[in-house]
């Protein structure tokens, strides 16, 4: 797509001078005041510290940039220091103007600190021979993640034109963060805000790339992101996200994001940027409290999904958190949620219980037009009509549970609260528990063994095996087995639970155990089949009541039998 030259940012020995290649130094000093030795041999670089509460961020005075960015109340893996930024970003401005170029990220810049009651600044800066000087000032307050960037410049209007290209190239190749490198390359990717204030995302699972306008551009690091918010819309910006080592088992780099945004100079020709740039946790209920609606960077699930997760299971997740452990916080969410539910479990089991009853006279209907489909099934939706029953009935509450379940499904990789928290063997619940590393690697599965998921399907086929063994709608010809399919989903839990959060599995552990119990309250407590079967035998006795769906089913029926009528006498 676009392939800028981009310097690789490796560890920088301040001891020694840098130097720079011949065809670096051919560029940057070709005569032209604006390229007029830049750089000189004996520059060496410095690192500058900034931190406050939360953040400790160390600049290099080569290019003027952040090299490492510290999260002091965050640990990585095995406890070490944790670093979202690692030597692994470059931010730099590219010129290109009368058919020279010049990059920012390879000057060396002068610098001083000024500290005041809102935070700490550093001012860097560089001036050409000549005396134009490019100015960047980083402002960090006293608490929080979100920096302010002004980038300005003095004395350029001389030097660029209509004909001169700036741009903004940013880069980072995101850092593993988590023992599962799989599940969380899959929510780490690149989404930007576009200019109708709609969230767009390239691909978390293959090489992507995009052009188009944004307000901001998040790079998305699973439980960490760096956000840069621009003062106005930026149109015309070429995205790019590549996946890094894929076939790796230990790698270091999960993606390289790259973003080139087109700059323009103000109306007295200078350069005059601002941005503000959030560099921290991907937590909701921290980053939802800095504007710019750049909490929509998470992904809650779309539609109605997301807005479950935002306005219920968030909430209450973090109302329980703060007085329970996150283990018991879940169980408790468990609970809850199927207490919720359980009405529309009971609707689901009152249809059941009234389909197993119906069952010998949908049978001997069967049998009795087994030669004639269309009349087969005319005789049962009669029987269902009579009975005040229909299958419909018993799948409708099943599918009312599908965004609730599927809205839990989007919330534990998002819920950064759990990162770190233990429960039981888990030390972690935001990633896999493990009982047993293997030897090698199975595809789909992995190279080790997790109880969590073990028991998540271990319950789940229980409860299914009980559905299987009441089941009671019977089977139609060509229908597939559905005891089979229903067996398939616990394997599946098996299978590809065993590298996700550990936090998902004990939900559906729990869930599945209390499933379990509320169908046996259901069925053996509260149903009452003697009362079901009076109260069918009641509206068999009253006149029919064919609902919209059952008299369109009834036309269509009609005409399908009068066309058959009409297509045999033209046979005969």
């Amino acid at each position: 797509m676009f392939q800028p030259e981009i310097e690789e940012f490796n560890q920088v020995d301040t001891t020694i001078s840098q130097e720079i290649s011949p065809s670096e130094e051919n560029n940057l000093a070709n005569g032209s005041s604006f390229n007029s030795n830049p750089i000189k041999r004996d520059n060496v670089n410095e690192f500058i510290e900034l931190e406050n509460d939360d953040i400790k961020l160390i600049f290099s005075t080569q290019g003027a940039q952040i090299k490492e960015a510290v999260l002091k109340n965050y640990s990585g893996l095995d406890e070490k220091v944790f670093k979202i930024i690692d030597q692994n970003q470059n931010f730099s401005f590219l010129f290109n103007t009368n058919n020279r170029s010049y990059n920012s990220s390879l000057l060396f810049y002068e610098y001083n600190i000024v500290e005041n009651s809102s935070g700490q600044e550093i001012n860097f800066f560089y001036e050409h021979d000549n005396g134009e000087v490019l100015f960047f000032k980083y402002m960090l307050p006293r608490k929080g993640f979100l920096l302010k960037l002004d980038v300005h410049s003095q004395g350029y209007s001389s030097l660029l034109n209509r004909s001169s290209d700036i741009d903004l190239n940013w880069t980072l190749s995101s850092l593993k963060n988590s023992k599962s490198q799989d599940y969380e390359n899959r929510y780490t990717y690149l989404n930007y805000q576009d200019k109708d204030q709609d969230v767009r995302d390239l691909s978390a699972y293959s090489d992507d790339d995009d052009i188009d306008s944004a307000k901001w551009i998040s790079y998305g690091q699973h439980f960490f992101n760096s956000i840069l918010i621009f003062d106005d819309i930026k149109d015309e910006i070429q995205f790019s996200s590549k996946n890094l080592d894929s076939d790796s088992d230990n790698r270091k780099y999960l993606k390289k994001f790259e973003s080139m945004i087109p700059i323009d100079s103000n109306s007295n020709g200078e350069i005059k940027e601002n941005f503000e740039w959030y560099i921290g946790p991907n937590d909701y209920y921290i980053i939802k409290d800095y504007g710019y609606k750049i909490s929509d960077s998470i992904w809650f699930g779309w539609g109605i999904f997301g807005w479950i997760n935002k306005s219920i299971f968030f909430p209450l997740y973090e109302f329980l958190s703060n007085h329970f452990s996150a283990g018991i916080a879940i169980i408790i969410m468990v609970i809850l949620t199927r207490l919720a539910m359980s009405p529309v479990q009971y609707k689901m089991y009152l249809s059941q219980a009234k389909m197993k009853i119906l069952k010998p006279e949908i049978a001997a209907a069967s049998e009795k037009y087994k030669d004639d489909p269309m009349k087969r099934q005319q005789e049962t939706m009669k029987i269902y009509s009579q009975a005040g029953a229909s299958p419909v009935q018993g799948c409708l509450p099943a599918l009312l549970q599908l965004p609730v379940f599927y809205a839990l499904f989007c919330f534990f990789p998002v819920a950064f609260a759990l990162r770190g928290e233990s429960f039981l063997w888990a030390d972690d619940l935001s990633t896999y528990d493990v009982i047993a590393d293997l030897p090698f690697y199975i595809p789909l599965y992995g190279d080790h063994i997790s109880l969590f998921p073990i028991l998540a399907g271990s319950t789940m086929f229980v409860y299914t095996k009980m559905q299987g063994t009441n089941q009671m709608q019977p089977s139609q010809p060509g229908m597939p087995n559905m005891k089979i399919i229903m067996y398939i989903i616990p394997f599946t839990l098996l299978i590809f639970f065993n590298n996700f959060a550990a936090g998902l599995s004990l939900y559906y552990t729990v869930s599945n155990i209390l499933t379990v119990l509320i169908m046996l309250t259901i069925k053996n407590v509260i149903l009452d089949e003697e009362k079901i079967l009076q109260e069918i035998e009641e509206n068999k006795k009253k006149p029919a009541k064919e609902g919209r769906f059952q008299r369109r089913l009834r036309k269509l029926q009609e005409a399908a039998e009068q066309a058959q009528k009409q297509q045999n006498q033209r046979k005969k």
